[in-house]
């Protein structure tokens, strides 16, 4: 560990609390996608005020320090959050160690120290054999098409990566994998009328019954699969297909529902194949339903993993160690990652950041003041790892 880059952070401290507050108090809510601007320009202006130029990607931001642009580190973030509960939540306070609000943990804590981690690498004067990058992207929240996505389709994304980590709320593991994800809007249509005549109707909801049943033996069979990656608790390595975390359908009571619609989320392992599994979904609702039900793909993404043994993985291994006093455990991340985007083209990617998963987007969400700290420190120590060899 770089005693000197250490110390710089600390003093970093107050700077980095304000930042985080200063974007706390944005409401970059997504869906829908709010003050995407709004949150930009701030980040944009904190890292003028700290000599970084940075350059604007549509939605997204991004800035380089180092000479050699052939060997890049990415630290990469993103500056959306879910819905609050409550217009409170863009109201950041301290109370004890501890700062609330919406996005403290889910992830502007972690945007805060990304940028003061690379401040303290640059100040520390070690000479780079390489890169950091910063990149800030929204629409994470929803896998929308503002963010990673917009940059995988210019060919900026991961260009000339060696290594990506990115801030999520990990409450001290690191996610080295993740989940891909298949999910489907699935409507039904029949014919309405009156209860007293309803064999001149077609029951939509009826129609919905059958295909659920089809859909749950299927599950079944799917949640007997579990990935090889670890994964806590035991029963967690379990595949997944949910039915119904949304559905609605008919008008009254005594009316032959017209139309009936549920959503289905079926989130895969590392070890199987999304088009097949895709496929596999869309061919059974075809046959079960004679090719008469509509479906909408909410979204799709593929799961990633990267070994715990690479270089980068050795060193954020070795600097949260030293951090913190403990090693880590290496683990898949139950639902989606950025990570992907960059696991994908062969780069090793981990998420580690300073946020909690069990209290993120939640009505009380709050980062401790010192993992803030914690992180900037242990990016800084891992990139200096990694960019000042030969």
């Amino acid at each position: 560990m770089h005693t000197n880059i250490s110390q710089t952070i600390e003093g970093y401290r107050d700077a980095m609390v304000d930042l985080t507050r200063e974007l706390v108090a944005i409401p970059s809510e997504n869906p829908p996608g709010n003050h995407y601007e709004q949150t930009r320009e701030l980040l944009s202006q904190r890292l003028r005020q700290l000599g970084f130029e940075s350059r604007v990607e549509g939605d997204c931001l991004l800035w380089f320090a180092g000479d050699r642009d052939d060997r890049v580190l990415y630290f990469s973030g993103h500056y959306d959050v879910v819905p609050a509960q409550d217009s409170a939540q863009f109201a950041p306070i301290i109370k004890g160690r501890n700062l609330f609000g919406r996005g403290s943990s889910d992830m502007k804590s972690g945007l805060a120290a990304m940028i003061y981690a690379a401040k303290a690498v640059q100040e520390s004067g070690v000479k780079l054999n390489g890169q950091i990058g910063l990149v800030f992207v929204p629409d994470e929240e929803t896998a929308g098409p503002r963010g990673s996505r917009s940059l995988e389709e210019k060919g900026i994304l991961g260009r000339n990566g060696i290594g990506m980590l990115t801030p999520e709320p990990t409450g001290g593991i690191v996610w080295n994998a993740n989940r891909g994800a298949i999910t489907l809007r699935i409507t039904l249509t029949g014919k309405p009328a009156h209860v007293g005549r309803q064999f001149e109707g077609v029951n939509a909801f009826e129609r919905m019954v059958d295909l659920v049943g089809r859909l749950t033996e299927l599950k079944k069979e799917v949640e007997e699969r579990a990935t090889e990656y670890e994964i806590e608790p035991a029963i967690a390595r379990h595949s997944i297909l949910m039915l119904g975390g949304q559905s609605a359908g008919g008008t009254n009571f005594n009316v032959v529902p017209e139309c009936c619609w549920f959503t289905l989320d079926r989130r895969i392992n590392p070890e199987e194949d999304l088009e097949a599994e895709k496929s596999r979904l869309l061919t059974l609702i075809r046959e079960a339903t004679h090719n008469e039900a509509s479906v909408e793909i909410v979204q799709e993404a593929p799961s990633a993993g990267t070994t715990a043994d690479t270089a980068l993985g050795l060193a954020l291994r070795n600097n949260i160690a030293a951090t913190t006093g403990k090693a880590p455990r290496f683990e898949m991340c139950p639902g989606l990652l950025e990570t992907r985007f960059y696991a994908s083209r062969g780069i090793p990617a981990y998420a580690y950041g300073p946020g909690l998963l069990t209290v993120s987007h939640g009505p009380n969400e709050f980062v401790p003041v010192d993992n803030i700290v914690d992180c900037a420190r242990i990016y800084a120590n891992t990139a200096v790892e990694m960019l000042s060899g030969e």
